[in-house]
């Protein structure tokens, strides 16, 4: 499942990182333009105060876009490896005939060995649940797993969607920005001080 998530994750990612790589490129290619055209751009923006203002506020941008991508992407990311295992391990522990309280001390001791999650109050809940209607408990923890890994993957489903949403907004308020800084703003200056050099 986390291999399917994180696939998902990808392909949310995908549209706006390519549109973020191409904005990127374009202070390149604006000051590429104006070297074109005869204005010396490059020089604006390495040798005058307006143009290292420029740079500090074009990466600060960029940086604070890069960082906020980071955070986004980490926090749509799914931790929990195995929804449903502690259910599903139990069921099999169950399974084999033995008792719920060796069961249950079998399938924790695993858990903790390999540092996995337990699924919290669901695995008490079945048993309990179990007991009082006097049914097989491996049936319902089964389809406890499955709900659980269900409820996990349309969590997951649902966080890529929105990522591929919130990923516009730091390329709109920090990029686009910076794009703006850093190509347009020392052509202009390049062309305004050439023209005012001229006369």
């Amino acid at each position: 499942m986390l291999v399917h998530v994180q696939r998902e994750v990808a392909t949310a990612l995908a549209a706006p990182v390519a549109t973020a790589r191409m904005v990127l490129a374009l202070p390149v290619v604006g000051l590429l333009f104006g070297a074109l055209l005869g204005f010396d751009t490059l020089g604006v923006l390495v040798a005058t105060p307006i143009g290292w203002g420029c740079l500090v506020v074009g990466a600060g941008l960029i940086l604070v876009a890069v960082r906020w991508n980071a955070r986004l992407v980490r926090r749509a990311t799914p931790t929990r490896a195995a929804p449903g295992l502690e259910c599903e391990l139990m069921a099999i522990a169950v399974s084999g005939g033995g008792s719920l309280v060796q069961a249950r001390e079998v399938v924790t001791g695993a858990l903790d060995r390999f540092g996995l999650p337990s699924d919290g109050d669901h695995l008490d809940e079945v048993l309990q649940l179990s007991h009082e209607a006097g049914i097989p408990a491996a049936e319902l923890l089964r389809a406890e797993a499955d709900e659980l890994r269900l409820a996990a993957d349309a969590d997951a489903r649902s966080g890529a969607a929105a990522l591929s949403v919130r990923l516009m907004l730091p390329l709109g308020l920090c990029v686009l920005p910076a794009f703006m800084v850093l190509g347009v703003l020392p052509l202009m200056v390049a062309v305004i001080s050439s023209t005012v050099s001229g006369f």
